[in-house]
């Protein structure tokens, strides 16, 4: 995610990152070359392209419902982009809660006994923190040795063999609670509690999963990539009686205006990449982290995520 650059409109208006430009930039050189060289042979007296002029209403009538139409579509896009950021920040709500629930919910008469399931079911929460964000993000196993941190080699050795870890992750934590209900260090009532925090877990992930899981449909995609295609490098036909030797700018500035709206829709869609535009989850499950192990009482923090060249990962 783009942040931390001072919003100036000079410095906004000139930027490239975090823009739709490296992405179309290709596609609008392209049609800006195929206008001029139909500029070029409109009054040829050989190839005789004047023949083809079209006037510009058919343009203008395709041009308003082309952007109602791709409006609709970023709409659709940025609401999947919402709806990942607020079920994140449901995952921030829920560990936090948990955590004190954990602490202040399971009680033991052993000395030292509650502190010791304290410890580990609040790591445990850290682990399952960056586990969901390692399983949106599709990252090899490789990637997964830094849950060590928080649990035992023996449980992140099993994960390896899992299809879902961080449901996994939850499901032993479940165990664990259900354990010390049976010990009688939680109260018959305070388990629900508990239990729905852990549920309320399993019904973030399952969102984050269906956003995941279901793209924008694919013929939906084809379909507006394609009428932008067709609409922009046609547009010369309509232009060149009404502007002249203008027509390729012309072309080149509303061929940057639909193909970046276009491209808009594509980059926001999946929430949870590693696009200039996506949601920073490393940095929220480091937040996540520190608030967890600040509980703790520890005072050895890892450092929160900084933006590096502007953009939060």
């Amino acid at each position: 995610m783009i942040v931390g650059i001072p919003k100036t409109w000079l410095r906004i208006t000139l930027m490239v990152r975090g823009s739709t430009l490296p992405h179309t930039w290709r596609r609008i050189l392209f049609t800006t070359g195929l206008a001029m060289v139909v500029t070029a042979l409109w009054h040829n007296e050989v190839v005789h392209l004047d023949q083809y002029s079209l006037s510009t209403t058919p343009f203008a009538i395709m041009g308003v419902a082309m952007s109602i139409f791709l409006g609709f579509r970023n709409n659709t896009s940025y609401d999947r982009f919402w709806e990942g950021r607020k079920l994140w920040g449901r995952i921030v709500n829920v560990s936090r809660s948990f955590t004190r629930q954990v602490m202040t919910l399971i009680q033991s008469p052993e000395a030292g006994g509650a502190r010791t399931l304290h410890e580990e079911l609040v790591r445990r929460q850290m682990a399952y923190v960056h586990a969901l964000r390692l399983h949106l993000r599709d990252q090899e196993w490789k990637d997964w040795q830094e849950l060590g941190q928080f649990i035992a080699a023996d449980e992140l050795a099993a994960l390896k063999t899992e299809t879902n870890r961080p449901n996994a992750l939850v499901h032993r934590t479940g165990e664990l609670v259900a354990e010390a209900y049976r010990k009688g260090w939680v109260h018959a009532q305070h388990l629900p509690v508990i239990e729905g925090s852990l549920t309320e877990m399993i019904g973030v992930q399952g969102g984050c999963e269906r956003i995941k899981a279901t793209p924008v449909p694919f013929a939906y995609q084809v379909l507006t990539h394609r009428i932008v295609a067709i609409y922009c490098i046609t547009l010369p036909f309509g232009l060149l009686d009404v502007v002249g030797s203008m027509t390729p700018a012309v072309v080149a500035l509303v061929a940057f205006a639909f193909y970046g709206l276009d491209a808009i829709g594509d980059e926001i869609e999946e929430p949870f990449g590693y696009d200039p535009n996506d949601l920073p989850l490393h940095q929220l499950s480091r937040m996540i982290e520190i608030n967890l192990r600040q509980r703790l009482g520890e005072t050895e923090l890892p450092p929160m995520h900084k933006p590096h060249d502007g953009m939060l990962d």
